[in-house]
């Protein structure tokens, strides 16, 4: 029997950015351990995930999704252990991915959860690699970028949790893969150890000329994540018919010009550009996880994290990933 205290701790979303996010935009509670209804389970979070498109919600602006909101449990990704059940598909002892948020513990009714087997894959991987930010890769890259072998390959913040997955794909699927990444760290990373062909430092001052030395045949699938002058700059290099997979504008979430220069490209080379949320696409996730599972398991696909340990630690890591601070994905360790 798994030992369940009286309360525990959350963080809520406390007052909507004006502008970046500040440590005041959350507020730290302590609140009691509820009782179990029927069909219940109760959760001790391990890792809590931090991603970009918690930023979105936390805006009042309209999105794909509703907004997260004021005075509740900031929204997020988790992986943890059955501590308490009331219902007949959990035992205590299970291990199981949810969306518990930014929270010591949590409760469900099951019908979001998903068990994990943790006996060849970590748990903090189930929200990584082997989790949404995989997924987004898994999707982007196989449901529209669809490169082939010989086809060369853009990915926008190629060390990050999805970007760093997309390349790999590419690399295994004999693409020629070039990543975008800020800093010299990063970029020998995104060469030396996850096998992209080269890697360009958005932050050198270069972009465009470097972009176009390391893709000297042109682009044939970009994978974007950031937007603004990344984005601009792969433009400028598609050949023809060239697909692009937007996943994320993560460069735009504190104000930056997000304009393009290069919109002429879309129709010149009659590319095909579609943005999409892996939320909306349930029905890829038991083929995508299992995949990327077997990847993982066999090590053709490396990741890295960037642990932040505590919950009290959530707030500061988050503004962190929102510049960039991470390498590969972020998370906070709870246990």
């Amino acid at each position: 029997m798994l030992e369940i205290p009286e309360s525990y701790r959350r963080f809520v979303l406390a007052a909507r950015p004006r502008g970046p996010v500040v440590p005041e935009n959350f507020r730290l509670e302590t609140v009691p351990v509820p009782a179990l209804a029927e069909g219940e389970v109760l959760i001790r979070n391990h890792y809590l995930s931090l991603d970009p498109y918690m930023r979105g919600r936390m805006s009042k602006a309209a999105s794909y999704a509703a907004s997260q909101a004021l005075d509740e449990t900031m929204i997020g990704g988790t992986v943890g252990q059955v501590v308490a059940s009331r219902n007949e598909f959990y035992q205590v002892g299970d291990y199981v991915n949810g969306t518990l948020g930014w929270a010591e513990m949590g409760v469900s009714d099951g019908l979001l959860l998903r068990k994990l087997d943790t006996t060849r894959i970590p748990l903090s991987a189930y929200l990584g690699v082997v989790g949404m930010p995989g997924m987004a890769a898994w999707y982007g890259f196989n449901q529209i970028m669809e490169a082939a072998a010989g086809e060369t390959v853009v990915v926008s913040a190629a060390s990050g949790a999805v970007g760093s997955v997309v390349g790999q794909l590419a690399r295994l699927r004999g693409c020629r893969v070039v990543g975008i990444a800020g800093g010299p760290e990063k970029c020998s990373y995104v060469v030396d150890e996850l096998g992209f062909d080269a890697c360009v430092d958005y932050k050198a001052g270069n972009l465009e000329a470097d972009l176009a030395a390391a893709t000297p045949d042109g682009v044939d699938a970009i994978f974007e994540n950031v937007g603004g002058a990344c984005f601009d700059a792969a433009l400028a290099r598609t050949n023809a018919f060239a697909r692009i997979a937007l996943c994320g504008l993560i460069g735009g979430f504190n104000g930056a010009d997000m304009s393009i220069k290069n919109t002429r490209a879309l129709l010149l080379n009659r590319l095909t550009l579609r943005g999409f949320i892996i939320t909306e696409h349930m029905e890829y996730w038991q083929q995508g996880l299992q995949e990327l599972a077997v990847l993982v398991a066999n090590k053709q696909i490396k990741y890295r994290e960037t642990v932040a340990q505590g919950l009290d630690a959530a707030p500061q890591a988050f503004i962190g990933l929102l510049q960039g601070h991470n390498f590969g994905k972020q998370l906070v360790k709870l246990i």
